[in-house]
């Protein structure tokens, strides 16, 4: 039996139920600052109360940065967006991960990745050491299974290694012409899942302003400008925080029916869900519910009063 046939359809189909059409992600409200815990907490039971599916939770956090999310709602699929495979040992994740499912119901989705060169000292060889952490999750004494773990993928090796041995892929800063590419890649089967950001401000340069405070630090990372070279982007849109050309195809900026309808092109490109992370002047810090609501009601998301 090949990898790509050891994860199987229906348990595919049941991840992308779980995560739903529309989440949230969120570098905010990993709660690694355990003074902002009980904030997280809130915040998830208002975006389960608003209807989204999932909160992805940004930051590199480890499993334990779920748990106040969790505890706080009933519904809601809780993510790492990622778990950065040098910073956690792949046997500890395991008996996390089991422990927390089995406390939440199943709502707990492993988002694994390989981070940056940059961010450790230890990036070396990614594609084989997340292969080699994979063979680690599958052989731990309660092993993660594939369908409940996404991987941030961009270019086809690991758009592949998605398909044949996870779920599928939660790509980070990627284009509708990606997410087409990336449907491509990993098939019929797997979940496709990529974040996009939104700056909801209908006053264009001020919209405009603030996604290149935030992109300047993306475009410092290898990882990222190469995958946007592969989709025709050159070093001039990677200039000063990015060329307005840049903003608009990564970012949706605007008022809400303007985040609707950039979102629509990455979910007709074959995005099975979407991850929105609202950029605001400290995206890191900020929890910005009123704009939650604001696309919540946008995206008729149909929220719960109970």
């Amino acid at each position: 039996m090949t990898n790509s046939e050891s994860v199987e359809r229906p348990a595919r189909a049941a991840l992308a139920a779980d995560l739903g059409r529309i989440g949230i992600w969120s570098g905010a409200l990993n709660s690694s600052d355990p003074a902002r815990g009980g904030e997280a907490a809130e915040a998830a039971a208002e975006l389960e109360r608003l209807g989204y599916g999932t909160l992805w939770l940004g930051g590199s956090p480890g499993v334990a940065q779920a748990r106040p999310a969790l505890d706080s709602t009933t519904r809601l699929t809780v993510a790492t967006g990622i778990i950065s495979i040098w910073d956690y040992e792949p046997a500890a994740v395991a008996a996390e991960f089991a422990e927390v499912n089995e406390a939440h119901g199943g709502r707990f989705v492993l988002g694994l990745g390989v981070s940056h060169g940059a961010a450790t000292p230890r990036y070396r060889r990614p594609y084989s050491a997340m292969t080699d952490y994979l063979d680690a999750l599958d052989a731990a004494d309660r092993p993660v299974p594939p369908a409940r773990r996404v991987l941030a993928a961009l270019g086809p090796r690991m758009l592949k290694l998605s398909a044949d041995r996870a779920g599928g892929a939660h790509p980070y800063l990627v284009t509708p012409g990606h997410t087409a590419q990336a449907r491509a890649e990993l098939g019929d089967g797997a979940v496709l899942a990529p974040e996009l950001k939104v700056v909801l401000d209908e006053d264009l340069p001020r919209a405009r302003a603030t996604a290149r405070a935030y992109l300047s630090f993306y475009l410092a990372l290898p990882n990222y400008t190469n995958n946007l070279r592969r989709l025709g982007f050159e070093d001039d849109d990677f200039r000063d925080g990015g060329s307005d050309r840049l903003l608009d195809a990564v970012f949706a900026l605007g008022g809400a029916d303007a985040v609707h309808a950039r979102a629509q092109e990455y979910l007709a490109a074959g995005a099975d869900h979407l991850a929105l992370q609202v950029v605001t002047e400290d995206p890191l810090h900020d929890i910005p519910l009123p704009a939650y609501g604001t696309l919540a009601a946008a995206f008729g998301l149909g929220g719960h009063d109970g």
